[in-house]
């Protein structure tokens, strides 16, 4: 197996660890794969004969005819170096994915920065119903986009997750607005209202005020499942108080150690349940019929970097404040302009890996290829090989939901699910069919908290 180190290089050999406690039944590695962000969508938008929607149709489908368990819509909020990848609005998205589809989760991010809780609620909640309860919110605090919203400059981190934190205490309590037996059945289809069980939330906070209550009819999931995207210090709080799955950038096992140890002692001081939040890591896969094959892939890949983006790219991973455009591509960044990541307005979280990156003396180069997987966990190898990294996270206990792509490429698809899914299943790691009928049950997520009576 070729294991991608996060400067791009290429690590021999397995590391098997088994660590963060086990039970006598494991619960399966549950597979996401992503539906929007494509540059495909620009080839569809210019032929009439096409919808922007065609690809991530054909990826929902063959992804809910191989089990795997949810859909992800990523966003962005600008055009721009990061925006032209053909993102479009994730819940409308979702939404049309849903007609569809009956078992897939559908996974939407959106910004707790721009958006009034009242509106999300009632948007989530609606997602919900429409597809009978597979909605779920990867909330974000947004390091773009302030310049369409009216914003002026971009908050701070610490002000975006505090309003992040009223965002979802107000979306929480609506959900929660509906009392059980405010709705329940006459016995001929119809509905019966006991409207003295829908009660107002009374929020008042620094951000917010929201008498509620929620005036959808109560969720199929009574929450949509709560995701939340951030490894800054102001992430993993919010999180470790939220969030039901943490999607992150782990490149190495010992930062999944690290990070699954340092959130769920977090969440368990708040009082939430044993094993949350769920660890969601994305892996980005080189597959080969051999590991020679593989490790010709990753050269190429290498090989036909374009150094003078790159540049740009990397300056973004490292706060988008720092020039790179005349330094030596084989010699470390130098220290004195490397970012205090305290300072830094945006991604904090990516801000604090790639600085940390570069202080262990890897070159420029180096750092400009890592930046193509923008911080995530890379390997390379035969689908037997990629199978045993992801084995290792899973023994360890710090991986419970992973992304996997290539759906939508004929070559990986292949790969995917004639060898690495069937690999999965045969080792026991991933289940071979949907458990319930919500995407909360489908992840075997433990109870929500009881409501406030």
């Amino acid at each position: 197996m070729i294991r991608l180190n996060a400067t791009g290089g290429d690590e021999g050999g397995y590391r098997y660890r088994r660590g963060m406690g086990s039970s006598a039944r494991r619960r399966p590695l549950k597979i996401v794969t992503g539906v929007s962000g494509s540059p495909k969508i620009y080839d569809a938008a210019i032929d009439p004969r096409r919808s922007t929607l065609d690809d991530a149709l054909g990826v929902a489908k063959l992804a809910e005819e191989h089990r795997f368990d949810a859909l992800f819509a990523a966003d962005l909020l600008s055009f721009g170096a990061q925006g032209a990848i053909g993102a479009q609005e994730p819940l409308i998205f979702l939404s049309a994915l849903s007609a569809v589809t009956r078992h897939v989760g559908l996974i939407a991010t959106v910004t707790t920065t721009f958006h009034h809780p009242y509106n999300l609620a009632r948007l989530f909640g609606t997602l919900d119903h429409i597809s009978n309860g597979r909605a779920a919110w990867n909330a974000v605090t947004s390091s773009l986009g302030e310049e369409n919203y009216g914003a002026g400059d971009l908050p701070s981190p610490e002000e975006r997750y505090a309003r992040a934190t009223e965002v979802l205490e107000v979306a929480n309590a609506l959900f929660d607005s509906w009392q059980p037996g405010a709705l329940t059945p006459d016995g001929h289809g119809r509905a019966v209202l006991d409207a003295e069980r829908v009660r107002p939330i009374d929020y008042a906070g620094r951000y917010f005020t929201v008498r509620g209550p929620l005036n959808i009819p109560p969720l199929p999931q009574r929450r949509p499942v709560q995701f939340q995207a951030g490894q800054s210090e102001g992430g993993v709080e919010l999180g470790a108080r939220f969030a039901e799955v943490v999607f992150t950038s782990l490149a190495t096992l010992d930062d999944a150690l690290t990070y699954t140890k340092k959130i769920r002692t977090r969440a368990a001081e708040l009082g939430r349940a044993d094993g949350l939040p769920y660890i969601f890591s994305s892996l980005h896969t080189t597959y080969g019929a051999t590991e020679e094959e593989a490790r010709r892939l990753v050269r190429e890949r290498a090989e036909a970097t374009d150094f003078a983006a790159g540049r740009h790219a990397l300056a973004d991973m490292l706060g988008g404040e720092i020039d790179l455009s005349e330094l030596p591509l084989d010699r470390p960044i130098p220290d004195s302009l490397l970012p205090d990541v305290h300072a830094v307005n945006r991604r904090r979280g990516r801000v604090e890996i790639f600085t940390a990156l570069a202080r262990s003396g890897k070159t420029l180069r180096e750092l400009i290829i890592a930046a193509k997987d923008t911080g995530h966990w890379a390997a390379a190898g035969t689908p037997e090989q990629l199978a045993d990294a992801i084995q290792e996270r899973y023994d360890a206990g710090v991986l419970d939901v992973i992304g996997l792509g290539g759906l939508d490429d004929p070559r990986n698809r292949d790969f995917l699910l004639e060898g690495l899914l069937p690999e999965l299943r045969r080792r026991g790691i991933v289940g071979s069919d949907y458990v319930g009928e919500t995407f909360r049950d489908n992840l075997e997520l433990p109870p929500l908290p009881p409501r406030n009576s």
